[in-house]
């Protein structure tokens, strides 16, 4: 009865898969195929990180199709038990905050960036996935400031934008960090453009 219970929580409180999640996961594999071919292979095993990683879903196929090691990170305690349950290494954070400095070569961050009224109360986890505050920037701007802290020196960030957000805007914010950026893909739906910004030191 339990895990039925927390199946229908994790249903109803973690993000699912939609085409954001496909759009990001099928740009950074991508681009971490082809950056592989362009770099010699090393000791290290490379670490990637997703930052609010909701179902796991991309992690997951990030890491079978690169053969990476991601981690996964969320603030939603029921995304981080889907996320195992899909194989993924998912801890509870905020953002970065637990992470060392230099630790990770590819960040990946699907954000909630839908503009919201500051007025409506965040009180449950799907709110939380999707809110952006009212300016769609509310959670992208602190995860800016501080992924360069915990990206290694030659590491990427890959970020999905939406036009509801301002694209402009947010590569604004990532070059007020040190960061360049670069669109991977673009995909247009009826209300929105998703971009997948590929951001380097």
């Amino acid at each position: 009865m339990t895990d039925l219970a927390d199946r229908r929580d994790a249903e109803t409180e973690v993000y699912q898969p939609a085409e954001d999640s496909h759009l990001l996961a099928d740009a950074a594999v991508t681009d971490l195929r082809n950056t592989s071919t362009e770099t010699p292979p090393t000791d290290d095993a490379s670490l990637a990180l997703e930052v609010g990683t909701g179902s796991g879903y991309v992690a997951e196929t990030v890491a079978d199709e690169t053969g990476l090691r991601v981690l996964g990170s969320d603030l939603n305690p029921h995304a981080c038990r889907q996320a195992r349950e899909r194989g993924v290494e998912a801890v509870r954070a905020d953002l970065l905050d637990p992470f060392r400095d230099d630790a990770f070569d590819a960040v990946l961050f699907n954000p909630p960036y839908l503009p919201t009224d500051p007025d409506d109360e965040r009180d449950d986890w799907m709110e939380v996935a999707l809110s952006g505050g009212e300016d769609g920037r509310k959670v992208i701007e602190p995860f800016l400031e501080a992924v360069g802290r915990a990206l290694a020196p030659d590491g990427a960030v890959y970020l999905l934008v939406s036009s509801l957000t301002g694209v402009e805007e947010v590569v604004a914010l990532a070059e007020r960090e040190g960061f360049s950026a670069v669109a991977l893909r673009d995909e247009s739906f009826p209300f929105e453009t998703l971009t997948v910004l590929k951001l380097l030191r």
